[in-house]
């Protein structure tokens, strides 16, 4: 029987696909069930959601219960510009990559299944940070039930291969096959475009599945003598279409073009802000993304400015210096905004 979802439902469905605090997902999952038609069509439906708001409910309630009573965190609340899942088979370098990459200090050995839960670190970018989440390798021999709930917070993917493993090929395909069974499935688009929305978007009846845009970093290159070479070879063989670069935990190989990379493709637009009267201070911006307007900056400095906003002056790309803009004004990566209420 068709679901036959109103239009409340849809609304409701994606701004809690846009919601990034885990609060905020959850009053949204309640009211996705709250306003559902209730019939045959809707049953599994209603029973995920309902399933999805109790995971939820005792995550957030898991740092209230204090102490190690409730076990690590298994949802990572978003940081910084981006929130970018470190994925792979067992044995590829994930945790190395992310303890370089973060500083973090994160475990590391030289054994399979090393990382048991989410481990958040943040890779600095210029005058910014992607939050990298190392997860448990994805292996059919090591099931990880909570893996699908992790990776709704994320905003793209760093799929990580060992090209020096006889088996990387067969190691890819068993990790695309565990993320399908999690409704997890990794896409080489990144564009941010209305088309690219659709195609990574969820389907017309699963507001949990997932579509995440991936970099593939092919770890351990300084094994190989022509890793470039390699690099080509495994993805034609495998019949990927990932963007890929070459990298080594080992030397650093690779490793500064990753910040770079995710910059451009995410579509980051950092905005600085002043008060009318002060004076500049370009230090710390607040993160939007291409198409985003000043009502957005407003809404990110408080909730309550985006209301009494009246107009923005703006200094940078998107306007000739101290334009005078409204509420829909796009702004551009650079753009210093001065708010008037």
């Amino acid at each position: 029987m068709p679901a036959n979802l109103t239009p409340e439902y849809r609304a409701a469905e994606a701004a809690f696909r846009k919601a990034r605090d885990p609060a905020d997902r959850l009053e949204w999952l309640r009211e996705m069930l709250r306003v559902m038609p209730k019939h045959k069509g809707t049953d599994h439906l209603q029973g995920d959601i309902k399933r999805r708001i109790k995971e939820l409910s005792e995550e957030i309630e898991r740092p209230r219960k204090g102490g190690g009573r409730g076990g690590p965190a298994l949802v990572v609340r978003p940081e910084g510009a981006a929130q970018i899942a470190l994925i792979g088979p067992p044995n590829t370098g994930k945790s190395s990559l992310h303890a370089r990459l973060t500083g973090s200090g994160a475990q590391v050995a030289s054994y399979p299944f090393t990382t048991q839960h989410p481990e958040p670190g943040m890779m600095p970018h210029e005058d910014i940070h992607f939050q990298l989440v190392d997860l448990p390798a994805v292996s059919p021999e090591h099931a990880v039930p909570w893996l699908g709930g992790a990776l709704q917070m994320a905003d793209g993917a760093l799929l990580v291969v060992a090209l020096d493993d006889p088996d990387c090929v067969e190691q890819i395909e068993a990790t695309h096959r565990v993320l399908h069974d999690v409704r997890a499935d990794l896409s080489p688009r990144w564009e941010r475009d209305a088309e690219a929305a659709e195609d990574s978007g969820p389907s017309a009846e699963d507001p949990f599945a997932l579509r995440l845009p991936t970099l593939l970093l092919a770890n351990k290159s300084d094994r190989l003598a022509d890793p470039e070479d390699e690099l080509r070879a495994f993805l034609d063989v495998a019949s990927l279409r990932y963007p890929a670069l070459a990298v080594s935990a080992t030397t650093g190989r690779g490793l500064g073009e990753i910040g770079a990379w995710l910059f451009g493709h995410l579509g980051i637009v950092r905005v600085y802000t002043r008060a009318p009267g002060r004076a500049t201070a370009r230090e710390r911006p607040f993160v939007l993304r291409r198409g985003q307007t000043v009502e957005d900056v407003a809404r990110l400095v408080h909730k309550d400015l985006a209301r009494s906003l009246k107009y923005a002056r703006v200094w940078g790309r998107s306007g000739f210096d101290g334009q005078h803009v409204g509420r829909e004004h796009w702004v551009a990566d650079g753009d210093l905004v001065e708010l008037h209420t």
